[in-house]
C-alpha cells in the first residue's frame, strides 16, 4: 500500500510563506500525476496544483503566481512552495498521486489513487 505523508503546515501571518512536503513510499518518477488539494471548513475540496509525468505544472487561478509545485524524484518527495499567503488560503492541504495511466483526466483530478492525511495551513490577517 502506497503511503503519502505531508508535512510543513503551520500558522503564519498574511504575506508570509510556507513550504509543504509530501513524502511517498514508492518512486515518484513513474507517477502520471502528483498534486496538491485543499479543503477549507464548509467548502468543497479543490485542486491547487499538479505536476505530471513530463514535469508540466498547472495551478488554480487563485494561487497562480504565488504557489510553486515541484518534485524531487531522488527523494520521492513533492513540494508546494506557498508565498504571499492570504487568509483565504487557510485550509487542510492534501497530497495526491496517481501511478499507471488514467485517460480523460487533467492533472490533478479528484479521483487520484492515493491520498495523504493532510496538513493544516492557517493564515492570520
Amino acid at each position: 500500500q502506497v503511503q503519502l505523508v505531508e508535512s510543513g503546515g503551520g500558522s503564519v501571518q498574511a504575506g508570509g510563506s510556507l513550504r509543504l512536503s509530501c513524502r511517498a513510499s514508492r518512486d515518484t518518477y513513474s507517477t502520471q500525476c502528483m498534486g496538491w488539494f485543499r479543503q477549507a471548513p464548509g467548502k468543497e475540496r479543490e485542486g491547487v496544483a499538479g505536476i505530471d509525468r513530463d514535469g508540466s505544472t498547472s495551478y488554480a487561478d487563485s494561487v497562480k503566481g504565488r504557489f510553486t509545485i515541484s518534485k524531487d524524484n531522488a527523494k520521492n518527495t513533492l513540494y508546494l512552495q506557498m508565498n504571499s499567503l492570504k487568509p483565504e488560503d487557510t485550509a487542510q492541504y492534501y497530497c495526491a498521486a496517481a501511478w499507471g495511466i488514467t485517460y480523460g483526466v487533467t492533472c490533478p483530478w479528484n479521483g487520484m489513487d492515493y491520498w495523504g492525511k493532510g496538513t493544516l495551513v492557517t493564515i492570520s490577517s
